[in-house]
């Protein structure tokens, strides 16, 4: 079962990452002005589809680069919690960025940071909300790993979003809270009565 949830974890998290890959070379073919027409614009009415798209565009082979191997390792790592779970996360963190940066955002703005570090919030802070030493000990793990990562969200990188990131990472500890709410509700349904018997 594990081995099958690991396996499953692994074609996701490379699936997304080739499609960001592809999204770059596609980009490369069709012309830089990809990037204006489908990144994202703050407070711009035609820069609200960058909310959805921009995240899979990158404006060079550093930045892709950049992105790539954490966002392979955190969906990874989430998913082994299962994929619907997983998916709540992404959604949440890909959202929650691309939103603030709309709002708050300097100037036109693409990359899949912002999910990045919603994914490593997330696995940051579930075994808090959950209750989980296991997830605990790998958030520590991650924070020793990665924590640098963290300098992101503070505007200390000219040409650097950090709206992305501290949205993103926002949007990551958001969902471990719906998430972690969603599974105490289940637990108590499950041990609770399953009916009302009405007034002895």
């Amino acid at each position: 079962m594990l081995a099958k949830r690991a396996r499953t974890a692994l074609y996701i998290s490379l699936g997304l990452a080739a499609l960001m890959w592809l999204c770059y070379f596609l980009a490369l073919f069709i012309g830089p002005a990809s990037l204006r027409e489908l990144g994202i614009l703050p407070r711009r009415v035609d820069g609200l589809d960058g909310i959805v798209f921009g995240p899979l565009l990158h404006v060079g082979i550093n930045h892709l680069l950049g992105n790539t191997l954490p966002l392979v390792v955190f969906s990874f790592l989430a998913l082994l919690e299962g994929v619907r779970r997983y998916f709540v996360v992404l959604t949440v963190s890909w959202l929650a960025s691309g939103v603030g940066v709309w709002l708050f955002g300097g100037g036109l703005t693409v990359g899949m940071s912002g999910v990045v570090f919603g994914l490593f919030a997330y696995l940051m802070v579930r075994g808090i909300y959950n209750r989980d030493l296991l997830q605990l000990l790998l958030g520590g793990v991650l924070f020793l790993i990665y924590g640098s990562l963290l300098w992101g969200v503070l505007p200390v990188n000219i040409g650097v979003s950090w709206q992305a990131h501290l949205f993103g990472a926002a949007g990551g500890v958001l969902a471990a809270v719906l998430l972690s709410r969603h599974r105490k509700n289940l637990r108590t349904s499950k041990s609770g009565p399953s009916r009302w018997e009405g007034p002895q």
